[in-house]
């Protein structure tokens, strides 16, 4: 976890290593650059398309989109609306596939209303054909007695001659609201800016004792978070997490989720006091990462994944995880981050949660 331990991370640089599974933060060092803001649309009418243009040549992009509306949204690269796309996804566990399209689904079940979130990474290599990944949570109906839903999607853009530089979410069904956006993000091994999207903005950790509980100090609110987080554990302990503003934790009945364990079947919670990060009571410790849109008037809603040691040694495979949530405040943003067990088992002195975020 030298990611983790280590924000500034001057030691463990290296020129071509994956920005997706390290600290968003590291790259503050001198001289080397990170996640940075490449392009942002903010519609300020109603229109079917979200559109951003003049990229930047990166190796990779990140993308985070979100709007509040009962409506499908779809990707496209560089203008183009030929049959030069497919992809693969799961709605809610099921899955689906489809070949020769004219663009990428990132969520085409338009069940239930309000808010969706959704985050992606694109492989943008100009020889190469262009490769897509992304998971959305739908709210579906407000409140926490109705769980939401999610969509896991991969695609390829079958052009090897140009890098990408526009991206467009489509509806083929109706208008984006005013508000929704589509920020892109971009990273290359060449990058020396400094001008990082992602913010560290708290770190706490166990390092002072196991305790049952591990909670952020109150950080500066932001539209998009990045939560990392590491629960150390020696014996069957189930991390569960929950959120708050301003010093106080919510631990009401004011959650709701949907997860998958290693490929089975989605379960759901609802009115929860709190959410289950991974099923069961598994042993061993918990890598998991969160991303949340945190904008004060909507739910906030909320996508992670985790991987669990299991068994320890090479003999045991490991557990893995994805979910979404929402957490139902409607008046507050998100300012505080806890992990508990609620059975009373300590998590051990290696814990630790960082937080990330801009606006």
């Amino acid at each position: 976890m030298q990611g983790l331990n280590n924000p500034i991370g001057i030691k463990s640089i290296e020129p071509n290593q994956n920005p997706f599974i390290t600290n968003p933060y590291r790259f503050a060092a001198a001289g080397v650059g990170g996640w940075v803001e490449l392009g942002r649309t903010t519609l300020g009418s109603a229109t079917s398309t979200i559109d951003v243009s003049s990229l930047s040549d990166k190796r990779y992009y990140m993308i985070l989109n979100n709007y509040a509306a009962n409506i499908d949204n779809h990707i496209r690269f560089n203008n183009d609306s030929g049959t030069n796309y497919a992809q693969r996804r799961s709605d809610d566990g099921s899955e689906s596939s489809n070949a020769s399209q004219n663009k990428i689904s990132i969520n085409a079940n338009a069940g239930g209303t309000n808010a969706r979130f959704s985050v992606g990474y694109v492989a943008n290599l100009a020889t190469k054909e262009k490769l897509f990944q992304s998971w959305t949570i739908r709210q579906q109906t407000a409140g926490s007695g109705t769980a939401p839903s999610r969509t896991e999607a991969i695609g390829k853009h079958a052009q090897t001659s140009n890098p990408i530089d526009q991206m467009t979410i489509v509806n083929t069904g109706g208008n984006f609201p005013i508000g929704a956006e589509l920020v892109v993000l971009g990273w290359d091994p060449a990058d020396t800016h400094t001008s990082n999207f992602w913010e560290e903005l708290d770190s706490v950790d166990l390092s002072g004792g196991a305790a049952t509980t591990l909670t952020t100090n109150t950080f500066t609110p932001k539209k998009y978070l990045w939560i990392q987080g590491f629960a150390d554990k020696s014996v069957a302990v189930t991390p569960r997490f929950r959120v708050g503003n301003a010093g106080t934790i919510d631990t009401g009945t004011n959650y709701a989720r949907r997860r998958s364990e290693n490929g089975g079947a989605d379960a759901t919670s609802i009115n929860a006091d709190g959410i289950y990060v991974e099923g069961g009571v598994p042993n061993g410790s918990t890598f998991f990462n969160f991303f949340i849109v945190n904008n004060a008037s909507n739910e906030k809603l909320m996508i992670w994944n985790y991987c669990s040691i299991n068994t320890v040694g090479a003999g045991g495979a490991p557990d893995r995880g994805e979910g979404v949530a929402k957490w139902t405040d409607t008046t507050n943003q998100i300012t505080d981050f806890q992990i508990y067990n609620a059975g009373g088992t300590n998590f051990g002195t290696n814990s630790i949660l960082k937080v990330y975020g801009s606006d």
